[in-house]
Parts: structure tokens; C-alpha cells; sequence
């Protein structure tokens, strides 16, 4: 929860963590976007995700959802796909196991990780995308962003990314900066927002000695980013 919640300030967004019932709904009928992420799960978060969903629908706040380990276990799985029901998701953000793993596909997750899929990472966005009803946003090596029609690549990024927890938790929460952003076209948010990420990640290695010296350059990276270069710097391509 820290980690993402730098990583947002230091993109220029206000981050607020809150996962109490008494104050889910107070506290999203404010915001700009709702990100919901299972990393930690309990009855009473459900709970309190469920309340939050609701209140961003009703009042048409964007909503980024994050299945943590969906696949890995019973209860992971059957809480995003409740969340998926309910709580008016914009861009479904995972990995490749996860989003397999929430339309049926062939996949295998280990805790958190995803260890093979079935699915072409494009396809298998498209396919989330049409039959989930959300934008689609697959990340990996490569990562893949889906409204169900279009299907947009997104290069940019480094392996280090990979070597540090939460960073798959910290793109989930600038998708969800970036769709604050553009509501209005959650595709190109959604894809801006890895990238934006991405470049980031490609600065925070640059210099970096291994994952921890990465970890922190990464925050430094996020702070820095210039509005005027990033275009330039995007690997955004319609495959």
C-alpha cells in the first residue's frame, strides 16, 4: 500500500488509501478514479470494495481493478470475478495469468506471479475486453491493452520492473491516475498510463545496480517525468 501510494504522489497525484466501511463511500464520491486491488484480502475489505464500486458507478468515477494472485486460489478468483459483477470496472489491470485465469483460459499462477498462459498476450486482451465488458490491460514484457476492437502494444518498460514487489500494484494505481486524467477515453489512458510507467522504469535502470537501487530510482524516475518529452518517449503501436 506504501508503495503504490508513492508512487502516485510522486506522479503529481493525491493518493488516498482507505479501506474502512465507515468511510469507502465518503471518501469515492470525491475522487477522480477508484482503484480496487485484492492484495489483501478479508470479508470486511470486500466489504468495503464492494461499497466503493457501487458509489463510483452511481456517480460514473472511473473504476481500475487490480486481481491480485486471481488463480491462485478459490477465493481470490471468485472475489475478482464478484468485483467484475458489481463494481462497474473501467480498466481490468493484471498479468497474463490472472486475466487468462478470469475468462476461462488456460493458465497457471503461482502467488502473485504468472507462470504460463495459453492465450497470445493480444488475443487474450481482446478476448477480457469483450467478454469481461472492461478495457483490458494485460502487462508483461510486452504489455497489451484491449477495448475489445482495438488492441494497443506498449513496449516501453525494463526487466528490473520484474525483480521488485508492487510494481505490477504501482502501474495498476497510475492506470488509474491516467484515467482520472481522460475518463473519456479509457484505452488511450489505460495504455499512457504503462507507459508513462515504463519510461520511468527505463531511467530508475539506467544507473541502477540491482533491484533495490532500482526500487528507489524508480520514485525519483516517476517525480521526474517531463510532460513535454513523454510523447517522444512512448512505444505505443496498434499491432
Amino acid at each position: 500500500m506504501n508503495e503504490t501510494a508513492n508512487a502516485t504522489l510522486a506522479l503529481g497525484a493525491l493518493p488516498v488509501m482507505a479501506h474502512a466501511v465507515e468511510e469507502v463511500e465518503e471518501m469515492t464520491a470525491i475522487a477522480s478514479a477508484l482503484v480496487l486491488n485484492i492484495g489483501t484480502l478479508s470479508e470486511r475489505w470486500i466489504e468495503a470494495m464492494l461499497l466503493a464500486g457501487r458509489v463510483a458507478a452511481e456517480r460514473r468515477i472511473p473504476v481500475v481493478l487490480d486481481p491480485v494472485g486471481a488463480g491462485a486460489t478459490a477465493y481470490r478468483t471468485a472475489t475478482a470475478r464478484k468485483l467484475l459483477g458489481t463494481a462497474g470496472v473501467t480498466v481490468l489491470r493484471g498479468n497474463a495469468g490472472e486475466i487468462a485465469t478470469l475468462v476461462g483460459a488456460e493458465a497457471e499462477v503461482r502467488g502473485v506471479e504468472s507462470m504460463a498462459v495459453g492465450v497470445e498476450p493480444a488475443e487474450l486482451a481482446r478476448e477480457a475486453a469483450c467478454r469481461l465488458g472492461v478495457i483490458a490491460s494485460v502487462t508483461g514484457p510486452v504489455d497489451h491493452v484491449s477495448d475489445g476492437e482495438r488492441v494497443l502494444a506498449v513496449a516501453n518498460g525494463h526487466e528490473l520492473l520484474a525483480a521488485v514487489s508492487g510494481t505490477g500494484c504501482m502501474s495498476t494505481a497510475l492506470t488509474g491516475c491516467f484515467l482520472a486524467g481522460k475518463p473519456e477515453l479509457p484505452l488511450e489512458a489505460a495504455a499512457e498510463g504503462l507507459a508513462a510507467f515504463g519510461v520511468a522504469a527505463e531511467d530508475a535502470a539506467a544507473d541502477a545496480q540491482g533491484p533495490g537501487t532500482f526500487h528507489a530510482r524508480l520514485y525519483d524516475a516517476l517525480y521526474a517525468l517531463d510532460p513535454d518529452t513523454l510523447d517522444a518517449r512512448t512505444r505505443i503501436t496498434e499491432p
